[in-house]
């Protein structure tokens, strides 16, 4: 052999090991970050759009006002700049307890769903609609599309919507009256990005004992599409240590407004863990990492269990990421919450 082919040779053989490297390197940091993601930011929403970008947003812990940060990466979201979009009202509708918004898009505008209370009655929480026409969510007007009307006038909140087989929906929590709980799950298809078309199901209310610690709650549901299902996560108990998961499965031909179409799963898929010391995971979303393959799952927790007060006064929740896994049988492996680390 020449030199000449036998440098070539080399050649062919490093590209065809950087070749074999290369997806195990995008795994590999695809699958790692720094956690906590982004501080004092709890119900976190991120999602991908198609102009490359991570868009973020989260209930701030003043209650105060909606947020929002871009990145080009899942990593770069802790260190964005972030722009407050819209703030309370200082009187009436919409001027306390500014919780839990996610940014969708949708028919080519940008809607943000979030919960709120007069600032005279700051239980009296209900879903609200904002919307920006502008391509750039950061520019442009937010509009106030007002109030999501559900069949009843109860403490409602935690919206998200999704579409399936070219019909829109919107999950939600709220109370229902003359049941013994402070929210189920509830779905309905949409007239448009503000407006129920019903009728209004209830897919999950708190029947077991981890759902029903401090509070019944069934809350911050959010749904992936995989694997000829659709899954839909949702948040149970109190907002303390025993704040956790729990799963919904469809099938994707089945009826999604039928409640029988639903499983729900009898234990908690993620849960506190001693030995991560992480507490109350919860009110997750799902987006996928920078490879554009790899499943990640959003969610918020603490770094303690002991908490002084009213866990809603506790700033502390922080947002965190990880990797999502996925079982044999195409249904999805939470695994733990990470414990703290710089990540790669």
């Amino acid at each position: 052999m020449s030199r000449f082919e036998s440098v070539s040779a080399r050649r062919v053989l490093l590209k065809g090991a950087l070749a074999a490297v290369t997806p195990a390197v995008a795994r590999a940091k695809a699958e790692s970050y720094r956690n906590p993601l982004v501080p004092n930011r709890a119900d976190p929403h991120i999602a991908r759009h198609t102009d490359g970008f991570y868009y973020f947003t989260a209930t701030a812990p003043e209650y105060d006002r909606i947020i929002l940060r871009r990145s080009r990466t899942l990593g770069g979201l802790g260190r964005a700049a972030e722009t407050v979009i819209w703030r309370a009202h200082p009187a009436g509708n919409m001027g306390a307890h500014i919780w839990a918004p996610e940014m969708h898009r949708v028919g080519g505008k940008w809607y943000i769903y979030f919960a709120a209370a007069p600032a005279e009655d700051v239980w009296a929480i209900r879903i609200w609609v904002l919307e920006n026409a502008n391509a750039d969510p950061f520019t442009g007007a937010w509009v106030e599309k007002g109030q999501i009307r559900t069949a009843w006038e109860t403490f409602s909140l935690d919206a998200t919507t999704f579409a399936h087989r070219g019909r829109r929906y919107l999950a939600w929590a709220q109370h229902e009256p003359g049941l013994d709980n402070n929210t189920a799950i509830w779905l309905s298809a949409m007239a448009n990005p503000w407006t129920l078309t019903g009728p209004q199901i209830r897919l999950s209310t708190p029947e077991y004992a981890w759902e029903r610690i401090g509070f019944a709650v069934n809350e911050g549901p959010y749904v992936l599409h995989r694997n000829g299902r659709l899954f839909m996560t949702y948040s149970a108990g109190a907002t303390d240590a025993n704040y956790c998961v729990g799963l919904l499965t469809a099938d994707e031909d089945s009826d999604l407004t039928d409640p029988a179409s639903w499983a729900k799963s009898p234990v908690p898929v993620f849960t506190s863990n001693d030995t991560t010391r992480q507490y109350g995971p919860g009110h997750n979303c799902f987006t996928v990492a920078e490879d554009g393959r790899t499943d990640v799952l959003v969610y918020h927790a603490r770094q303690y269990k002991e908490i002084t007060g009213d866990p809603l006064h506790d700033p502390n929740r922080h947002t965190r990421v990880q990797k999502l896994g996925w079982k044999a049988d195409g249904t999805p492996d939470f695994g733990v919450p990470v414990a703290d680390t710089e990540g790669a």
